[in-house]
């Protein structure tokens, strides 16, 4: 996976000419983008999930450049008076990206699905968004879940990065869709899953779970956030007038990047980026979870 040691200063021993490595040719990289918040105010599907990239072999780039580490998107609600949910923002590291997760549709004003990595589930009859945005190949993510326009009016799930948001079953709203999982840092980790669903709760309706992989459940009241770190997306949320009708703001994204402990550690990292190192056997491993700042090789 990772390059020769071709880079390096020469070193003399014993008559022996060896090389000291310098720079991996390859690293292995995850780019997870922010999870988009589920649809509010009444009735409202799942919220897409962030955008998920897996690269076994990114040319590593040379000098400075630009990590971020995407945020969730924000909630939607209440009924009266509230405010549209948010899409997710993008991840980066370098010039490789993802695309943050499109909101999930709600029942508040102007609060209309959305596309993203991860697209966002349908609110009751409406239309589902598109997962992908970015085109990429292969996709960072699959389209939200489709809904009913009778009562007790169920939602669609959240699109996933691992597989669509599910349509609505009966009086439940579809669970948010599956995450990918990855032990790029040393751990078995699922990754990028889709909000789940909802369904209005004075006719019998009932919420569903969110997606492995950190996607939030779907709830008559006020629904569950997607798991911060993954890019999960937000719950969509149900009931009627005498619940709290909030959905589940979107979880943040991270960015992982692994090479060959052969090699040095990386020169600098931005005060902007959080970041930890953890253990995985043979490799540095550097995992960016918040804040955006320049790093250099």
């Amino acid at each position: 996976m990772i390059g020769s040691f071709a880079s390096g200063s020469a070193r003399g021993v014993g008559g022996l000419r060896t090389f000291a490595p310098s720079l991996p040719a390859t690293v292995e990289l995850l780019v997870v983008a922010g999870g988009a918040g589920g649809g509010g105010a009444n009735i409202g599907g799942g919220g897409g999930a962030g955008g998920y990239r897996y690269n076994s072999a990114f040319t590593t780039p040379i000098g400075s450049f630009t990590v971020t580490v995407g945020g969730g998107g924000t909630r939607g609600g209440p009924a009266s008076g509230g405010t549209a949910a948010t899409n997710g923002s993008n991840s980066t590291f370098s010039t490789y990206s993802s695309t943050g997760g499109g909101r999930g549709a709600g029942g508040s004003s102007g609060e209309t699905v959305q596309a993203g990595g991860s697209g966002g589930g349908a609110n009751y009859g409406g239309a589902n968004g598109a997962g992908n945005l970015g085109g990429y190949s292969p996709v960072e993510g699959y389209a939200g879940g489709n809904s009913r326009a009778t009562g007790p009016y169920p939602t669609g799930g959240g699109g996933g990065a691992g597989g669509v948001g599910y349509d609505w079953s009966s009086s439940t709203g579809g669970e948010g869709g599956p995450g990918v999982q990855s032990s790029i840092n040393g751990t078995a980790t699922y990754r990028g899953g889709g909000g789940g669903g909802t369904a209005y709760a004075p006719e019998g309706g009932s919420a569903s779970p969110g997606g492995s992989g950190g996607g939030g459940a779907g709830n008559v009241g006020t629904a569950t956030a997607g798991t911060d770190n993954t890019g999960g997306g937000g719950g969509g949320s149900g009931g009627g007038n005498a619940y709290g009708q909030y959905s589940g703001a979107g979880g943040s994204g991270i960015v992982i990047v692994a090479y060959p402990n052969t090699y040095p550690a990386i020169t600098s990292i931005g005060g902007g980026l959080t970041y930890t190192n953890p253990s995985r056997t043979g490799y540095r491993v550097y995992q960016f979870t918040a804040g955006t700042g320049l790093v250099t090789f």
